[in-house]
């Protein structure tokens, strides 16, 4: 076990479900797939949902439920004032291993996730090497079969992630792979890109494109705008990105392929989400905590830590993401976690490296910035950070229905915490939100059963 602050990671012993039932009580129970939100008993057992019960619970369950256990064979959790919902997930992470691992490893980027609430992260090839054949991705599953959360391989396009000749899809997903991007980088060509579409349709996977038109965006570090030039610092401006997002939609809808496109960031870009997802475009998309909470003031004098790819924006796109998040047309929530060390952000801005960590403020900040202003339903924070990451991905989470996998997130929406890089599990500390007050937090993270992070609440051989 592993503490940091107040919360604590374990690992489950060799990856296996819980040997003794849990029963998670006195909770309300947010499960949009079955159309449930209200108070339930959510019983667990062997790896999977044995059942959600529709009652208050009461001690006598347990022997109704689990006949010759007695109170000490079964472990509960009173969930009392917490949110109960299935364990969230987030498609859009780098684990930097292998290659770099002095930024984060497979192993910390888990204590990360599950100190977050994510039971499941989908991580993407840009390593080293790349992951961009079947034994890159076999590496990653092995590494990630005894950690505190699921740990899902994204393949390569392109080999090398060099834009130009497509990498082994039909061996990766044989492997494991459950999307193909060439993220950090823009698939340039057309061709290749139209290649890739019609290919992935064979596996049934997304393309999860990072569209940027790299003409454009070349040599530019913040949003091309009033902010850029009046720090004197070269702008990408956000044709960049809708350029891109145009193209990879127009691809889509030729082949009728699965487009899934990363990180939105502009009002443009929601835009053509929206029309081409009216049109019956087989599109989705997501975006992250920092593009709903933060724009291009933010970066203040030279601040590293918003500096990320795609930019900050202003204020209208900012806007116009949260819009796009609050009617669906940006499907997902994901945190785009990109771990660096202190060497590659303690610089100047414009040699500093692209990228934030998120995975352990992003619940804080959508509860904070979107539930609790009323732009999400509690619901609907569940379907961006849990159902759509798994339909998106073809994985089997994303509900509590009976035999669904154990996997569950217990939400404190009351609990309060100020954002402190010192107390996070991840190697890195290059957060754009220091000395933010959150409102909401991961309390309890189950994994096949298994408690594998506790905010102080631990589960109990009896409920009195």
């Amino acid at each position: 076990m592993i503490t940091k602050g107040a919360g604590s990671v374990e690992y489950p012993r060799n990856g296996e479900p819980q040997s003794r039932p849990l029963v998670i009580a006195n909770g309300r129970v947010i499960d949009p797939v079955s159309g449930i939100d209200g108070p339930r008993t959510v019983v667990l057992d062997k790896g999977v949902v044995k059942s959600v019960i529709d009652k208050p619970f009461v001690k006598s369950m347990l022997t109704d439920l689990f006949p010759g256990c007695g109170d000490g064979g079964v472990d509960v959790i009173d969930a009392a004032g917490l949110w109960v919902v299935p364990g969230l997930a987030d498609m859009h992470v780098h684990l930097r291993e292998p290659g770099r691992e002095d930024k984060e490893t497979i192993a910390t980027g888990a204590q990360a996730a599950a100190a977050g609430g994510f039971t499941a992260v989908a991580c993407m090839p840009n390593t080293s090497p790349v992951l961009d054949e079947a034994s890159k991705i076999r590496y990653v599953i092995q590494r990630g079969e005894s950690c505190p959360c699921r740990i899902y391989p994204i393949g390569a396009i392109t080999k090398a992630l060099e834009g130009e000749e497509l990498a082994p899809v039909g061996e990766m997903v044989k492997a494991g792979a459950v999307a193909v991007s060439d993220d950090g980088k823009p698939v340039a060509r057309a061709n290749v890109m139209r290649n890739a579409l019609n290919y992935s349709k064979s596996f049934g996977i997304p393309v999860i494109c990072h569209s940027e038109e790299p003409t454009l965006s070349s040599k530019g570090h913040m949003n091309e705008g009033q902010v850029s030039t009046r720090l004197g610092v070269r702008g990408i401006p956000v044709v960049a990105e809708t350029i891109a997002v145009s193209r990879d939609i127009m691809l889509a809808e030729y082949t009728g392929a699965r487009v899934h496109i990363a990180h939105v960031s502009t009002a443009g870009s929601v835009r053509l989400v929206r029309e081409a997802k009216q049109r019956g475009v087989n599109v989705t998309a997501e975006s992250c905590p920092h593009y709903f909470t933060l724009t291009d003031e933010d970066v203040g004098l030279y601040d590293t830590n918003k500096k990320m790819n795609p930019p900050l924006r202003t204020a209208a796109d900012r806007d116009a993401v949260i819009a796009g998040l609050s009617d669906g047309t940006i499907d997902a929530i994901a945190s785009d976690h990109a771990p660096h060390v202190p060497e590659e952000k303690d610089v100047e801005f414009d040699n500093a490296a692209f990228g934030v960590i998120g995975m352990e403020t992003s619940l804080g900040l959508v509860l904070t910035v979107l539930v609790n202003k009323g732009v999400l339903t509690p619901t609907q924070m569940v379907e961006r950070m849990s159902v759509a990451p798994n339909r998106i991905l073809g994985l089997s989470g994303g509900t509590l229905k009976e035999g669904a996998p154990a996997d569950v997130t217990l939400i404190a929406p009351e609990a309060r915490r100020t954002v402190n890089p010192a107390e996070f599990f991840s190697k890195s500390r290059n957060s754009a939100f220091i000395g933010m007050e959150l409102t909401g937090a991961a309390a309890v993270t189950v994994l096949g059963g298994r408690v594998v992070f506790s905010f102080g609440i631990r589960p109990q051989s009896s409920l009195e």
